[in-house]
């Protein structure tokens, strides 16, 4: 009986120190967000991420993301679809968070490079008209603020609002989006 109860304690005491292990630095995680983009009709247009997080010391790391987004421009009756291949690489700083990490508040700062196709490279609509965008190289910087909170040891809960800026596009150039994404840390 005493072997079950010390078995137990052990058990116990190991889940408790496991729980104070969250954000060690250089451990790694991968994230997965999806959100949607502002825009007039909000469920046409999208994104979605994939990313890989380095941690730094103090809660800070380091953000290497690839992103896929898809946005329509109505003319007429017909949409013209938009779509964006980028890459992104920052940093993200610590704002706020509690002693164990279980809830922080974060803020990044990132480089970002892509392309952009504008109805897939088609110039010509069915009645004629021609669009005078044209696809492009991209090229500029965003910010995020993250609100994260630990679901267990491994996976965290992201909720974030962000934007971009971005030169060498002839459409917008000021992108916000929101979103919420799952991180699972190695």
């Amino acid at each position: 009986m005493k072997k079950y109860i010390y078995t137990v304690m052990l058990v116990l005491m190991s889940i408790t120190i496991a729980q104070a292990q969250r954000m060690l630095p250089k451990q790694k995680g991968l994230e997965v967000n999806s959100g949607v983009l502002s825009n007039d009709k909000i469920g046409n247009d999208f994104y979605i991420n994939a990313a890989m997080i380095v941690n730094g010391k103090n809660g800070n790391y380091q953000l290497w993301m690839l992103e896929y987004a898809h946005q329509y421009y109505q003319y007429k009756d017909l949409r013209i679809p938009q779509e964006t291949y980028t890459a992104e690489g920052g940093y993200s700083f610590l704002l706020l968070g509690d002693t164990r990490k279980n809830i922080t508040f974060n803020a990044a700062i990132t480089g970002v490079v892509g392309y952009e196709s504008i109805n897939r490279g088609e110039e010509l609509l069915f009645d004629g008209a021609k669009i005078v965008s044209e696809d492009n190289f991209i090229y500029g910087a965003g910010g995020r603020l993250s609100f994260e909170t630990y679901l267990s040891d491994r996976f965290v809960l992201v909720l974030q609002g962000r934007t971009k800026v971005l030169w060498g596009t002839d459409l917008k150039q000021l992108r916000p989006s929101a979103g919420v994404g799952l991180r699972f840390n190695f």
